[in-house]
């Protein structure tokens, strides 16, 4: 397992979290995204506690520096949805067996500490360990600084949405599988 460079604790959310991870959350929609928060796909991040914190099987990893929560990374058991996302890719990832890894974010000042990597290894065996789940699927958006590099040097392509358009002009979306250990 991945340990992080420098003083942080990385743990699962708790309540008391949940403010913390809000703000990276939605930092990351408006300043990486570039469009902000839609309610149609972040419901989760309004309802951190009830989405993360109640529901056993789900989780929400954190990273804290000094006490403040700086990046995150979650686990839901939903697959993609169709649409957007085509429907032979909801239908290979289907909610319930499918451990969707959510919301690595990692504020930008703490980035290059081997964040990411440790959140993901932990809710990758989070994921793991839960009775039930056939395999860990992501999607990311490879418009983002480091994300494509990122995501392959630690999950197989399932299907580049760029190649086809599906997602529409100048959306990069790529789509992931991590096995489970």
């Amino acid at each position: 397992m991945h340990r992080p460079s420098h003083p942080y604790t990385v743990r699962p959310a708790t309540s008391a979290d949940a403010e913390g991870a809000r703000r990276v959350m939605l930092d990351t929609f408006y300043r990486d995204f570039g469009y902000g928060y839609v309610p149609a796909w972040h419901q989760d991040v309004i309802h951190i506690e009830s989405t993360y914190v109640d529901d056993p099987r789900h989780v929400l990893m954190v990273a804290l520096h000094n006490g403040e929560v700086v990046a995150t990374t979650g686990i839901r058991s939903v697959g993609p949805s169709h649409p957007p996302h085509p429907r032979w890719l909801a239908e290979r990832y289907p909610s319930g067996t499918t451990a969707q890894l959510v919301r690595v974010y990692v504020r930008p000042d703490h980035r290059r500490h081997g964040l990411a990597r440790t959140l993901v290894d932990r809710a990758c065996a989070f994921a793991a360990e839960t009775p039930g789940y056939d395999c860990v699927y992501l999607h990311t958006n490879v418009n983002v600084e480091g994300a494509e590099a990122f995501w392959r040097s630690v999950a197989k392509e399932i299907f580049d949405a760029r190649t086809t358009g599906e997602h529409g002009p100048g959306v990069g979306t790529v789509h992931f599988e991590i096995p489970l250990p």
